[in-house]
């Protein structure tokens, strides 16, 4: 089966460019949303717990839908999926927006949105992977990720903030409604995205849970791909305890004005937006694998600035080295992941991949404050940074074997998919 539209591919394309700006306006709307939503639970709340309840309801559906979202995604269109995907988190934020005018926005009510709007992200997430795999070619995943991130990086964290800063100071309300705009536009541009993707038939005789357990098993006996997963959870998970007291450190050791915190922030979208093209660049000439080692080790010089620096200068640059650092690794490690993984299970493995590294979020988060307290902060940075180098020295076999593993991914491709 397959969805009717032009085969034109590659990242010249119409439809790619127009995924493309359907993926940063959407991603705009994510910006927007990731600072409005417990900006606005803090000040209407002032309570501690309403913001933890808020916070915990926006990360659960990576950890209880995502992998079934998958698994749907797999068997549905991924056009279709991510048109609607983008039409109900359109209609949540401008009812939440409404709701916020009326004054019955209360924590109930902040939470359950967050709920709901995580959930169709996930669902997002899966059917715009599997459209990006369609449209760029196997050839050209690490460019196509440059792209991708380099739209996100400056949508989430760079325009979407900003953004909602001042939407916030004229009202809060704006905020959601403007995000609900950018998903409207977000969709309308993907309603126009043409692509042929492949979906095996008679998908919708196999039960689901046979259908998850068939990505997970390919994502554990692939040795590479579980390599590429294991370390993004893992560094998912020390850089997740780095940043909960990060903030804290650069302004209590390193006196930090408050007031220039988020510029932080800022630092590491310039150092990612600058990674995004080199990666690709330097992946051509060097082989993935060797560049995702040096990515790691990037990463790890970054932290270890921000852990022995003595000056402000030192929280500024640390920040953009780490930029750089995970930048570069989530481009080449999405196109890897990509590559190595059959059309037919995109949206599993994309899904699982997810629940890795967003499940040892809130776990290195909660890890972080305990063992600050029980050492300090500083140790808690530096030892991040030790283990990151932990990692990548321990990894950088199997990454060495990237290139290796591709080539007889693809020659099993061709064998199952040949007759007879």
């Amino acid at each position: 089966m397959s969805e009717v539209g032009a085969s034109a591919t590659g990242l010249r394309s119409r439809a790619f460019r127009i995924l493309l700006a359907s993926w940063g306006a959407s991603s705009i709307g994510d910006g927007v949303l990731t600072a409005a939503l417990p900006l606005f639970t803090a000040v209407s709340t002032r309570d501690p717990l309403s913001v933890s309840i808020v916070a915990v309801a926006s990360v659960l559906p990576w950890l209880v839908v995502a992998l079934l979202a998958g698994a749907l995604v797999d068997r549905w269109s991924p056009r279709t999926t991510l048109i609607v995907s983008l039409v109900v988190r359109s209609g949540l934020t401008l009812s939440l927006g409404a709701l916020i005018m009326l004054g019955s926005a209360n924590v109930a009510v902040l939470a359950v949105s967050a709920f709901m709007l995580s959930s169709a992200e996930t669902f997002a997430d899966s059917a715009g992977q599997k459209l990006l795999v369609a449209l760029a070619g196997r050839s050209e995943l690490e460019r196509a990720n440059g792209r991708v991130v380099s739209a996100e990086t400056a949508g989430v964290e760079i325009a979407g903030p900003l953004a909602a800063a001042g939407l916030f100071a004229w009202k809060p309300e704006f905020c959601f409604l403007a995000v609900g705009v950018t998903f409207v536009v977000a969709g309308l541009l993907a309603a126009t995205v043409s692509v042929r993707v492949e979906r095996p038939a008679k998908r919708e005789t196999t039960a689901l849970r046979t259908e998850v357990l068939e990505g997970l098993r390919f994502l554990v006996r692939q040795r590479t791909l579980r390599a590429v997963v294991g370390v993004v959870g893992l560094t998912a998970f020390l850089t997740s305890g780095v940043n909960a007291v990060a903030f804290l450190y650069a302004i209590e050791s390193l006196h930090l004005p408050v007031a220039s915190v988020a510029t932080l922030l800022v630092c590491t979208a310039v150092g990612a937006l600058a990674a995004a093209p080199l990666a690709s660049k330097l992946a051509l000439r060097w082989g993935s694998g060797r560049v995702m080692i040096c990515a790691l080790f990037v990463l790890a010089v970054g932290i270890a600035t921000l852990g022995v620096g003595r000056s402000q200068w030192a929280a500024w640059v640390a920040y953009l080295v780490m930029g750089v650092g995970a930048g570069a690794w989530n481009v080449l490690s999405s196109a890897n992941r990509q590559r190595l993984t059959p059309p037919p299970l995109m949206g599993r493995v994309t899904s699982a991949h997810r629940v890795l590294a967003w499940g040892l979020m809130p776990l290195g988060a909660a890890l972080a404050g305990p063992v600050a307290a029980m050492t300090s902060l500083r140790a808690v940075i530096i030892g991040a940074a030790v283990v990151v180098m932990a990692i990548a020295l321990l990894s950088a076999p199997r990454l060495l074997g990237v290139a290796q593993a591709m080539d007889r991914a693809e020659v099993e491709e061709v064998v199952e998919s040949s007759p007879g």
